[in-house]
């Protein structure tokens, strides 16, 4: 599915993506630096019923939200495989009862499951995104 999405209307959007998921999904959140990967994950958490603020994962790496599932979001920029799973991250991407939301996978990409959700998050301008998303 790709659809062109303004950002008034992304709260709707979000949910309806939010709709589709289940226990056990990992969701690879793809592009560029600005393109929107945070601000998307956040639009779903809350419409998935997660109360707290949601901010990035940037500097702590992994944030945990409980809402309709147990909701762990990750930022790989900084990290490699050899540290992820220093770090147990392949033991919380196995987890079958939460839901995994995963920005700059690319850079875990051997821990990553074979049937996970990737979302490309194109820039038009800064109104506009385009979302992309299929199955890996």
């Amino acid at each position: 599915m790709i659809k062109t999405v303004k950002l008034k209307d992304l709260n709707n959007f979000a949910c309806e993506f939010s709709k589709t998921l289940k226990a056990g999904d990992t969701v690879l959140l793809n592009g560029d630096l600005g393109a929107g990967k945070t601000t998307f994950a956040k639009a779903v958490f809350v419409c998935l019923g997660v109360k707290s603020n949601v901010t990035s994962p940037t500097f702590s790496i992994l944030k945990t939200y409980q809402g309709k599932f147990l909701i762990h979001h990750f930022d790989a920029y900084r990290i490699t495989t050899e540290e992820a799973i220093e770090a147990g991250f392949d033991e919380i991407l196995s987890d079958k009862n939460s839901v995994k939301f995963i920005e700059w996978s690319e850079n875990i990409a051997d821990l990553i499951q074979e049937d996970s959700i990737i979302v490309n998050i194109t820039k038009v301008n800064e109104d506009t995104r385009i979302y992309e998303i299929t199955q890996k």
